[in-house]
């Protein structure tokens, strides 16, 4: 089976192409399982998500096209949403009634820093270089394990994400990330292997090889995700992380109906 599940809209405000436009690239590439996971709704950075009183239009399209499309593809339906300790998510989300639930990390907050610094967008590159790298993957991948620990997601997106500048620390990324991937394995979570790095300064899908090696010997289960946030990324170097996955020894992938996790073979 061929899985994609995680991909945007247009509601984030920051992505292109109809709903259906990207369904029918799904189609055409021959992709099983498509997923959407749109940036949830939560009460910061409203620029770069969707807000609260779109959600009912999202599902309800997406259940359309869902049904519309159901004899050609599996067209799951989920968010993708930002772990924050300072900003609450909101229930509606944690509880809507979507196949999975991302929980990814877009924001740093520190005791230090006035406001939460959001690490991957190229307007804050500069704060790289005011703080010890070490002490920014430390604080990172302690925030994935406090993420983890809440229970309330299916997947962890874009595991190391704290790389994509390609700030990297002298310190060995499987000791700083290994309290992570024992909580994620705890809670039962999926890692997915998210193509969209090939497309940012890193050159590399997320996680590293090291930390996905990592994660089979946690028995952590993976998935496929391209991210995609316009048409012509859909897929996005789908064949080099089926075959770096393989290479590493996984046989099969998740996918998710209704919030419980399946297993599909990957070929």
């Amino acid at each position: 089976m061929r899985v994609d599940l995680h991909n945007h809209t247009v509601l984030c405000n920051h992505a292109k192409g109809t709903i259906e436009q990207y369904i029918q690239r799904a189609i055409e590439l021959n992709i099983n399982y498509y997923g959407f996971t749109e940036h949830a709704p939560m009460d910061y950075d409203y620029k770069y998500r969707m807000s609260i009183n779109e959600k009912e239009f999202y599902e309800s399209t997406l259940k359309y096209y869902k049904q519309k499309y159901q004899d050609k593809i599996n067209i799951l339906i989920g968010y993708e949403v930002d772990f924050m300790q300072s900003v609450k998510m909101l229930d509606g989300i944690l509880n809507a009634n979507v196949d999975y639930l991302i929980g990814s990390v877009h924001f740093l907050e520190t005791k230090n820093d006035d406001t939460p610094w959001g690490f991957d967008n190229p307007e804050f590159i500069g704060k790289y270089k005011n703080k010890n790298i070490d002490d920014i993957w430390i604080d990172y991948f302690y925030a994935i394990e406090k993420l983890a620990k809440l229970n309330k997601f299916d997947i962890v997106g874009h595991f190391d994400l704290i790389k994509v500048f390609k700030f990297l620390p002298k310190k060995d990324i499987k000791s700083l990330a290994k309290n992570a991937l024992i909580q994620i394995k705890k809670s039962n979570m999926v890692v997915e292997i998210n193509s969209a790095g090939f497309r940012k300064p890193i050159k590399e899908q997320y996680p590293s090889k090291d930390l996905l090696e990592l994660c089979f010997e946690l028995d952590i289960p993976i998935t496929f995700s391209s991210d995609a946030h316009a048409i012509e990324q859909i897929g996005f170097k789908y064949e080099d992380t089926l075959l770096l996955a393989k290479q590493i020894g996984y046989k099969k992938c998740a996918v998710f109906k209704n919030r419980q996790l399946e297993f599909v073979d990957i070929y």
